[in-house]
């Protein structure tokens, strides 16, 4: 399971809260989005629903959704009306690295979504322990799943990966959700060393 996070009258989480203010916004124009960002506001649009809805956060509340690895269900509450949703864009400013704009994506309990999740490598590689190198090749993977499956993480064991191995998405398989990256995507392998090269040279 994801954590929850809620931002502000918005929002954050797991338990943990965050404070500021969500508003609706109601003119979209150049000039008004050009203020909001002036008073320190991210313009947002929450879009999948029958309608989309565009609303505004107070930059510092999204701290905790932003720089994290952690991925997260917002519960957004606007205009007297809640939302689920998923973090699906964000655009920064090219010099300033400020965020400019988000896109949330709404979600149901029995609508499928596609999120980004990021892998974690876990065991000593036999290829590592022959002097190879271990190398996380994606960070994350796109995985398909209803919201109750989404996993938080992406696990994979690599105690027997060997020397010059890979583990592909097509070895990937999962009960719950499915991995949706091309089947010939390397996301970890043993890259073979000097060293270890070396080694493999004398020993024949």
């Amino acid at each position: 399971m994801i954590p929850t996070i809620r931002f502000a009258g918005i929002l954050l989480s797991r338990m943990c809260s965050v404070s500021g203010s969500l508003e609706l916004r109601t003119d979209l124009g150049k000039k008004a989005t050009n203020l909001l960002r002036a008073e320190g506001k991210v313009p947002c649009v929450l879009y999948g629903g029958k309608e989309n809805v565009h609303f505004s956060v107070v930059e510092k509340d999204l701290q905790k959704l932003l720089y994290t690895p952690v991925v997260y269900i917002v519960k957004v509450n606007v205009a007297g009306q809640s939302y689920e949703a998923v973090m699906r864009e964000i655009q920064f400013h090219p010099v300033s690295d400020r965020v400019l704009h988000m896109d949330f994506y709404q979600i149901s309990e029995d609508k499928p979504v596609v999120m980004e999740v990021p892998v974690k490598l876990q065991g000593f590689a036999e290829g590592v322990q022959a002097g190879g190198k271990l190398s996380l090749v994606v960070r994350k993977l796109k995985v398909k799943a209803i919201p109750a499956n989404l996993p938080g993480e992406i696990v994979l064991d690599v105690t027997n990966l060997g020397l010059g191995k890979s583990i592909k998405v097509k070895d990937l398989s999962f009960e719950n959700f499915e991995i949706v990256n091309a089947k010939e995507v390397v996301v970890a392998q043993i890259k073979l060393t000097r060293a270890a090269r070396a080694a493999a040279q004398e020993g024949k």
